[in-house]
């Protein structure tokens, strides 16, 4: 239990439905679509369409999707697939010729085709008791009404006014009156919301087919981009089976490649092996063997990540436990690995979180992504739809099994995860934050399982996160700490922004209660009723 004396908020408890999302208003969404007869389906999907307009940096109709369900609160786990296709015409080749060597953020090559509105309309028709007509209306009404911006939103909106300024649709109607919105700014989006209404009246087509779809491709050829009308209107979801790991009792979920939850489960299986219980929960050896691990498991998702349908990539070899038990004797408690070992398997040719489990116990874990903040930041400038950047994270490496490729989806940051015991669902949860995502995860799950947190401690908990050769560490990381992990050989540096933000509801099936968290890095909060 918290100190009560100290900065912190309790979980929240319910009986009937919960949802906890990145934002107040998202929240209260989700909970009036629950207490109006909608499922944990329909409010996830209606509290999605909100953050895309009062949290436009994290996400938007413009990015992708991926859902892990449980119907009823059962152990079998429906997964859907909603993230979007490079162009047709899009091969290595072309780059090559070019001279194009990376895809740039800010360009159209790294707008893959936006596959959320074709997720939610599926999500909606297969397992909602709502349509998106009445499922986007909360959205419509903060789009043409306006909604005041928070705290965290307005820094983010703040830190991107050059990127914000650089496209004339986006620096329009992104930075009104020449400069972003402050704190308790009321922001509008007509044309979004004129879009939504389309959506909410004509259904997907609305955005895949017709005008919209016209605004979105002429705008990426005119900046040089190889989107065609015909990429969008054969944009579908995908039903997917679900990967898992065993860890401590529970079996944890995800969604299979091209997503990067099969590095959670990674991660997980080497973590394992170590008594993390008996550690301090934010003490030096904990937060080493994370980053070993860390290390580790990110060196096999560069190397091996891609889209299934296109390249093999080896789920069973990476999950098996012998293959943990190698990777593992790599690690040393007294030293960090100075130089990572090599792959072992042969190569083959910013985001918003959130959950919603109703009385029924349907329980949803969402989340719905640009990639970067304001994703490419381009924007369609009939049509205001704000496109994600996902095409940054191919390869233009012919022999890398992530290398771009016609209509081929890139290897995805954005992974909802679901945590099960004895065929129920007891926790869909999961963390935001692009490539921090699966460190979150097991993050929030050994704070949970082996150090015996509650919910809203484990979200709090300060975070650190080895990537790209740096551990970066929270401000609650202490400075002796810090000195210790240096001392082993990491190279640390203090994170210049939170690590992450994250949700989690916790289904106790014997006492028939819900209990949620929300991570204080948003503005969110978890509300049940």
């Amino acid at each position: 239990m918290r100190d009560f004396q100290r900065p912190g908020r309790s979980p929240v408890h319910a009986m009937n439905g919960m949802a906890a999302t990145s934002h107040p208003a998202a929240t209260l969404t989700a909970l009036d679509i629950l207490r109006d007869g909608g499922n944990a389906v329909d409010a996830a999907i209606a509290a999605a369409a909100v953050l895309g307009v009062i949290e436009p940096h994290s996400t938007g109709i413009g990015g992708d999707c991926f859902v892990l369900y449980s119907p009823g609160g059962s152990g079998e786990v429906i997964a859907l697939n909603g993230s979007g296709r490079a162009p047709a015409a899009a091969t290595s080749d072309w780059y090559a010729e070019r001279g194009i060597e990376r895809i740039e953020t800010q360009t159209p090559h790294a707008v893959t085709v936006p596959g959320a509105i074709a997720a939610w309309h599926r999500l909606a028709t297969d397992h909602g008791r709502y349509g998106l007509d009445a499922l986007l209306q909360p959205a419509i009404n903060f789009a043409e009404n306006g909604c005041p911006v928070h705290q965290v939103i307005a820094t983010e909106w703040a830190a991107n006014i050059g990127k914000l300024s650089v496209d004339p649709g986006t620096r329009r109607i992104y930075l009104p009156n020449g400069t972003a919105p402050a704190i308790g700014d009321v922001v509008k989006f007509p044309q979004l919301g004129a879009t939504l209404r389309k959506i909410a009246a004509e259904g997907p087509k609305a955005f895949y087919e017709g005008p919209v779809a016209e605004d979105m491709v002429k705008h990426l050829r005119s900046l040089g981009g190889l989107h065609t009308l015909e990429d969008f209107a054969t944009t579908e979801p995908e039903y997917v089976t679900p990967i898992r790991t065993s860890y401590r009792g529970y079996d944890l979920l995800e969604c299979p490649p091209n997503g990067q939850g099969i590095i959670a489960l990674l991660m997980l299986n080497i973590l394992e092996g170590f008594d993390l219980g008996a550690l301090d929960a934010v003490g030096i050896e904990r937060l080493h063997l994370l980053a070993e691990a860390t290390r580790l498991a990110f060196r096999d998702r560069d190397a091996y990540l891609a889209d299934p349908a296109k390249a093999r990539v080896p789920v069973e070899e990476l999950l098996s436990p012998s293959y943990a038990n190698a990777l593992r004797s790599f690690i040393r408690p007294d030293k960090a690995m100075a130089e990572l070992p090599p792959p072992v398997f042969p190569a083959h040719a910013d985001t918003v979180y959130l959950t919603v489990v109703d009385r029924d116990r349907n329980a949803i874990s969402f989340i719905n992504s640009l990639y970067h903040s304001f994703g490419s930041g381009l924007v369609a400038p009939e049509s205001g739809v704000l496109l994600q950047n996902r095409g940054e994270c191919f390869s233009l490496d012919p022999e890398h099994p992530n290398c771009i490729a016609p209509s081929k989806r890139p290897m995805h940051t954005i992974i909802p995860g679901m945590l099960v015991k004895d065929d129920r669902a007891v926790m869909p949860m999961g963390v935001m934050g692009g490539h921090f995502q699966p460190v979150g995860q097991v993050n929030f799950l050994t704070n949970w399982l082996d150090h015996g947190m509650d919910i809203q401690e484990a979200l709090d908990c300060p975070r650190a996160f080895s990537f790209d050769g740096t551990l970066k560490v929270e401000n609650g990381v202490s400075d002796n700490v810090v000195e210790g992990l240096e001392s082993l050989g990491h190279r640390t540096e203090r994170a210049t922004g939170a690590l992450g933000g994250g949700q989690a509801i916790h289904i106790d099936w014997d006492r028939g209660i819900l209990t949620g968290g929300s991570d204080p890095r948003k503005d969110g909060c978890a509300l049940g009723y």
